[in-house]
């Protein structure tokens, strides 16, 4: 998945400053044709190379300023029917399986404290879920970016 080129490199850094930015303009910005632009970037999006368009959605404009890490033990046999009652909860906007003594770890949003109780409550009533630490973000210091990544080859 990693075989980009110097010129997918480049479209994605500036997709990545400015997502919104219309295909024309990227192709004036970087001195390519319109179609080659748009080719490009219909490959990478069907390469799997792109977030989905709803990633761009902030949840504060929502009105879920609160965001949350959510740590979550799981009975390991009662994993499958603890993610498919997690996809269901609307504020759970991320859930990763990572390495460690974590099975879970999932990024929430609620509208206020009293609202992020609720939350971990509906996450902790979760099926095959034993055990929760949830940690409130107090801000965001460093925004979800990638050019430093395709900058750095």
């Amino acid at each position: 998945m990693a075989n980009l080129d110097e010129t997918d490199r480049r479209i994605l850094t500036v997709l990545d400053t400015d997502p919104r930015r219309p295909v024309a303009l990227i192709a004036q910005d970087l001195g390519l044709a319109r179609g080659t632009v748009h080719a490009r970037l219909d490959r990478l999006e069907s390469g799997g190379y792109l977030r989905a368009h709803s990633s761009r959605i902030l949840p504060q404009a929502l009105g879920r300023g609160v965001s949350a890490s959510i740590l979550v033990e799981l009975d390991q046999h009662q994993i499958t029917d603890a993610i498919d009652a997690l996809s269901r909860v609307p504020e759970v906007l991320e859930c990763f399986a990572p390495a460690g003594d974590t099975d879970l770890l999932l990024r929430v949003v609620a509208k206020d404290p009293d609202d992020l109780y609720r939350v971990a409550e509906v996450v902790r009533l979760c099926p095959g879920i034993l055990r929760t630490s949830t940690s409130l973000f107090l801000r965001e210091v460093i925004p979800y970016r990638v050019s430093a990544l395709l900058n750095a080859g």
